[in-house]
């Protein structure tokens, strides 16, 4: 009897939808399983308490909690119930809700240990494969999502993307006059600031429409589909072949494995809470690094007792973020001639600085470092409301209110221009981070729920103090009034996650092989970003779908190749 599919697909974001369309293309059947609901592209609205303020676009704690651990100094466990780690819980997955900073990762990301050496306590390795092997997927990535930008020759040759294309496939879309100012400010100190590659079209392609330049990219759906979000540039092509179905609203609660270790079917609950099974020749676990371990560990079969495809017991090990620092200053403005830059409605700055990726201080000695990223604040109006309430309260614990706070959000809207700068460091790998079934704790269909221990080797805090203080001085080279930081940094950035089932040669260290293939169950793959051995220090949305494009050339041919 023949299974009800070829390849199922549980979840819909960046790791699940390129598998989706290149399958369906291919001539397979196939079902994407989403948890999340389906929404069309005029219902993405820019409010901020729908977008940003209810749990919209990721489910209530109460109803799909994660339970977050942490130690204090005696070294006692604590834990708590959190909706932190949810970060989209649609079709499309987080893509949906992504900025869209589409940065390489570099050579060096690829051989941290070799690179760098061993480092105490932490878990750091060598991928199991170069660069080179992975950049034309990067290129073809640029082609079908609609990435614009410009290839910046005039850069180190340590962080200069050896590339196999020219150039990025679209112009940079435009941008506040703030970009020229910190080129110039970055030549004067000696440094390479470089356009951001973005995933934003500046005019209409494939059925898609231009950037509409409204400044809510980040925590936003895309009205416009601009935004290459696999719900604009993946999951339409899956469609269009008639030979894709797509499932909103079912929750997959268990992989069912044979005798051999095999998957034989996905179990999951559809909108109405009713118990379902697909059965498939192969399945595809994208469901975000956290979950996706999560379904793992709770997939247990005859030949998987500790978990599917746990037998090295790492799977839910090395957790992955990327470490969390941001900064920011203002620029008042005028009615004077000299000010009319600075009152430029343009939302885009689309500026990176990676002089730092690779440090060589003499206080911290050679390390992975980071890159530094240039926008303007979010024009959320809530936030700026709270920010301007909270900040600089003396004595502490004190509130502005009524009319001082009234001028201060004058200020803030009206007379200053707020730059911000956010870091993206290396998350060391470590197998303290790590994911495990909470034993008490159950999501409204009674499923056991994802532990989560976010375990910070102390490298990581150093290290971001160092990228902090360098775009602290970058503010003040640019003149901006009081330059400042978030009290709290290097942490994990929660919208940025990975880790959870490594991929390697070797079935004893690792939990996939180089295409992402479960060593224990070779018609199962993981393609979200729980593959990632190593952070690197970019966002991660780009290396995700660059490496799920790639696996799912090996799952068509694990298939028996295209069949048209």
């Amino acid at each position: 009897m023949s299974a009800d599919f070829d390849v199922c697909v549980i979840g819909s974001g960046a790791g699940g939808g390129p598998v989706a369309a290149v399958a369906a293309e291919a001539g397979y059947r196939v079902v994407v399983l989403e948890k999340g609901p389906w929404y069309e592209a005029d219902q993405f609205l820019k409010d901020e308490i729908i977008q940003c303020r209810r749990p919209t676009f990721w489910p209530h704690k109460r109803d799909e909690p994660h339970v977050r651990e942490w130690m204090d100094k005696a070294g006692k466990r604590h834990a708590y119930l959190t909706g932190d780690f949810w970060n989209g819980n649609l079709v499309g997955g987080a893509s949906v809700l992504m900025s869209g900073f589409f940065l390489r990762l570099k050579p060096t990301d690829f051989r941290l240990r070799s690179t760098y050496g061993p480092i105490a306590d932490a878990d750091v390795v060598d991928w199991p494969m170069a660069y080179d092997d992975l950049e034309p997927w990067y290129a073809r990535i640029e082609e079908e999502v609609g990435v614009s930008g410009l290839a910046w020759e005039d850069l180190p040759d340590d962080v200069r993307d050896k590339r196999s294309t020219e150039d990025m496939p679209f112009l940079p879309t435009r941008e506040h006059p703030f970009a020229d100012r910190i080129d110039q400010v970055g030549a004067k100190l000696g440094l390479h600031p470089f356009p951001t590659p973005r995933a934003v079209l500046p005019e209409d392609w494939n059925g898609r429409r231009a950037c509409a330049y409204a400044g809510y990219c980040g925590s936003y759906g895309c009205r416009t589909e601009a935004k290459g979000s696999s719900l604009a540039a993946f999951l339409p092509r899956a469609l269009k072949t008639k030979r894709c179905e797509i499932r909103p609203r079912a929750m997959v609660t268990k992989l069912v494995s044979d005798e051999t270790g095999k998957v034989v079917k996905a179990e999951y609950r559809d909108a109405q809470g009713k118990r379902q099974t697909i059965e498939a020749s192969i399945f595809v676990v994208a469901c975000q690094a956290i979950e996706s371990a999560r379904l793992l560990l709770n997939s247990r079969g005859p030949k998987h007792p500790n978990g599917l495809a746990n037998g090295s017991g790492l799977v839910g090990r090395n957790l992955l973020f990327s470490t969390f620092g941001a900064g920011w200053g203002g620029f008042r403005h005028s009615d004077r001639s000299e000010d009319a830059w600075l009152r430029s409605k343009e939302t885009f700055v689309n500026r990176s600085l990676q002089d730092w990726y690779h440090i060589d201080d003499p206080k911290l000695g050679k390390r992975k470092g980071g890159t530094i990223d240039f926008l303007l604040m979010h024009p959320n109006p809530i936030a700026a409301g709270m920010s301007q309430a909270f900040e600089d309260r003396v004595p502490p614990g004190s509130v502005f209110w009524g009319q001082p706070l009234k001028d201060r959000l004058f200020d803030w809207m009206h007379e200053t221009v707020n730059l911000k700068f956010e870091i993206f460091g290396e998350w060391l790998a470590d197998r303290r981070s790590r994911v495990t079934i909470d034993p008490y704790t159950q999501d409204r269909w009674g499923t056991p729920v994802a532990r989560v221990r976010p375990y910070s080797h102390p490298r990581n805090r150093v290290t971001a103090a160092f990228l902090m203080d360098r775009g602290l001085d970058f503010m003040r080279a640019l003149g901006a009034e009081n330059p400042r930081t978030v009290p709290r940094f290097g942490g994990p950035s929660t919208n940025l996650i990975a880790g959870t089932c490594r991929f390697g040669k070797d079935p004893k260290s690792s939990v996939l092989d180089v295409d992402c293939r479960a060593h224990e169950a070779r018609n199962l793959f993981v393609t979200d970003g729980s593959f990632m051995p190593t952070a690197g220090s970019v966002p991660f949305t780009f290396t995700i779908y660059a490496n799920a494009r790639r696996v799912a050339e090996r799952i068509v041919a694990q298939l028996g190749g295209p069949k048209r």
